[in-house]
């Protein structure tokens, strides 16, 4: 069963960029910065009463361990993202949206797309987050949203993010019983039929990696 972690965002924030060769030339940034940086960013969203849910690698971190990122995903409205102009937009295509917040990396996923609109209505929870409580993808949301972006990340060719992805689904179909196939139905009307029989197929791929594992790890035990 998987168990909620009290994560501490500046602390991942600033452990990525420690580990990460391309920010070497760069100044470190020490977590105080970042973590004041992360306060008041989520200082702002609830002063603005915005309605937005954590989502990406730092929401996966509140359920498996070893997962590593750089930036802060949200998903919101176009219009509650018109209501921050603190924020340093450097690219928008909808439904993705890049900003920076005093340093920090912000990433928007916008509700103009309904999937992510789904998850924000149906698939979030409260969770602890170094001290506050922040609006985070459930389980369910995190599946639901990795199996909607790898039909499109197949076609692109990003081996590297196709293996995070379907790494980070298998991780969550082990530890919990989550019915994958009735979250993909939830967005069949909102995908392509052969995006949806994909998505489908990856389930049963994936759970069958999962049996193997399981019966493997068995005997090994043995």
């Amino acid at each position: 069963m998987l168990q909620t972690r009290n994560v501490d965002i500046a602390e991942v924030l600033r452990d990525a960029r420690l580990g990460d060769l391309r920010m070497l030339a760069e100044e470190p940034r020490a977590y105080d910065v970042l973590h004041t940086a992360t306060n008041a960013l989520f200082d702002l969203l609830e002063s603005r009463q915005i309605d937005y849910v954590l989502v990406g690698g730092m929401a996966m971190l509140q359920y498996v361990e070893g997962r590593n990122t750089r930036d802060i995903d949200l998903i919101l409205s176009p219009s509650d993202l018109e209501r921050l102009p603190e924020l340093e937009i450097s690219s928008r295509e909808d439904p993705f949206a890049r900003a920076s917040f005093h340093g920090v990396q912000v990433d928007f996923l916008l509700t103009v797309n309904r999937v992510f609109e789904i998850v924000r209505e149906k698939h979030a929870t409260d969770k602890p987050f170094g001290g506050r409580i922040i609006r985070c993808a459930t389980p369910e949301g995190l599946v639901l949203m990795k199996l909607f972006a790898l039909p499109s990340l197949y076609r692109q060719g990003d081996f590297g993010r196709v293996g995070i992805y379907e790494n980070d689904i298998a991780q969550l179909l082990q530890q919990l019983e989550i019915d994958a196939e009735t979250l993909v139905a939830e967005i069949e009307r909102e995908v392509s039929p052969s995006d949806f029989r994909e998505m489908l197929s990856l389930v049963g791929e994936l759970r069958e990696r999962i049996a193997r594992f399981d019966k493997r790890s068995a005997l090994e035990g043995d």
